[in-house]
């Protein structure tokens, strides 16, 4: 028999299953319209997608599902010399 080649895939899940539940559920929510941003939902309903998804990854870390860190906001702010 000949040997299978397999190619180099991540092996290990990126996101937990918990987190793609949580995210799932801020989306649905969303197009409910009962998806709210800021602490206590004070800041408004929530109509971005992108939004929706960061929400249910937050929540999902705060539960303790396996979510990778948010990248770092970088300062690439140039200061104009006057």
């Amino acid at each position: 028999m000949a040997k299978r080649r397999t190619t180099k895939r991540g092996s290990k899940r990126k996101y937990s299953r918990g987190a793609g539940k949580t995210v799932a559920s801020a989306m649905r929510r969303r197009k409910r319209g009962t998806l709210r941003s800021g602490p206590g939902g004070r800041g408004g309903k929530v109509k971005s997608r992108k939004q929706a998804i960061a929400i249910g990854l937050s929540e999902a870390r705060k539960k303790g599902a396996k979510v990778p860190r948010p990248k770092k906001k970088s300062s690439s702010r140039k200061r104009s010399r006057s």
